[in-house]
């Protein structure tokens, strides 16, 4: 199932064939041609919620309820005009709660970190031993901490203190139950859905070297697209295949598989006395291609700007499996 938010409303929804369900409202046609009853409306808010953040605390029988309610749809032509909107028509949000935590990987695809620092440095390094180094240093990341955040279709502002801007597209996953010291064995009890996300960056204001800084060229106004939708029951969060376009030109293509660290293994190191709740997102990093690490620096220690992006871009972080996360980059 693709879950979506939509409309000013905020609603819960889901794609099917070329247009958005409402859950809630498809749940209560469904209990009201198929059961009778004058609590319809009642039990659906209680079983199907419209908001994201209920629906998904609701846990397994709001996803089973939903199932139902769009089976009956495409047998119903009454319950398809009175929940179903076509597409094009439908205004898409990012599928996230109210402020999520957002938990995001660092340099947790080989290439990528091989390529930052050989951009960086000018040395070359064998991704196998960056591997193995990588693996003996253990994980690391950061926090997004934003009020708004993009959906598809969104326009992102770039940035006034950014002079390289950069995009990574990354598979991220959604968690669907609270928890605490979450053993890696348990991950699949706790990741609700998949979606994909794209780690808006400031490359030229990266702040001091210090271990704790405020990571100021990871948070600002804009600074997480998420979406188009969230995929529940259907994917494999550990084999998800990612491709980034800026203007069409193919810049990433990758696969979660290639992550040093699983995201059974990053719950497992994030949840060490801290409690994970329904709505949270862990990004798992992004891999090669990025402009970052595909340009090396030249004789002046500069980096040019000619792969970052500018005003009038067109960015889209794209699976199969998912769908495609369209941003432009406004002034």
């Amino acid at each position: 199932m693709k879950i979506v938010v939509f409309g000013d409303a905020r609603r819960v929804g889901a794609l099917v064939d070329d247009g958005v369900v409402d859950l809630n409202r498809a749940y209560a046609t469904y209990l009201n041609e198929r059961r009778g009853g004058s609590d319809a409306e009642a039990q659906a808010n209680e079983r199907v919620p419209s908001g994201l953040e209920a629906f998904i605390a609701r846990g397994r029988e709001a996803l089973d309820a939903s199932r139902e309610a769009i089976e009956h749809l495409q047998q119903s032509e009454a319950a398809r005009n009175q929940a179903l909107s076509p597409t094009p028509s439908v205004k898409l949000h990012a599928p996230t709660i109210y402020r999520p935590r957002i938990a995001c990987a660092g340099a947790n695809y080989v290439m990528h970190a091989v390529g930052t620092q050989a951009a960086l440095s000018g040395q070359q390094i064998d991704p196998e031993e960056a591997y193995r180094q990588a693996r003996a240093a253990g994980a690391w990341g950061f926090w997004k901490v934003v009020a708004e955040l993009n959906g598809d279709g969104a326009e992102v502002s770039y940035p006034g203190r950014a002079r390289l801007f950069d995009y990574e597209g990354e598979v991220a996953i959604v968690l669907g139950a609270r928890g605490r010291d979450i053993a890696a064995s348990r991950a699949s009890d706790f990741i609700w859905g998949v979606t994909l996300l794209n780690d808006w960056s400031i490359r030229n204001d990266m702040g001091s070297g210090r271990p704790l800084s405020f990571n100021l060229a990871k948070n600002f106004d804009g600074s997480v697209s998420i979406g188009p939708c969230i995929v529940v029951d259907e994917l494999n969060p550990q084999d998800v295949l990612v491709e980034t376009r800026v203007n069409g030109d193919l810049r990433q293509h990758y696969r979660s598989s290639e992550m040093t660290f699983k995201f059974d293994e990053l719950l497992e190191f994030l949840s060490r006395d801290f409690t994970f709740l329904p709505g949270d997102v862990i990004a798992g990093g992004t891999g090669a291609g990025t402009a970052m690490d595909s340009t090396p620096r030249g004789p002046d220690g500069f980096a040019t700007t000619e792969r970052f992006l500018k005003v009038g871009d067109a960015v889209e972080v794209s699976s199969p499996e998912i769908g495609v996360l369209r941003n432009r980059i406004v002034g």
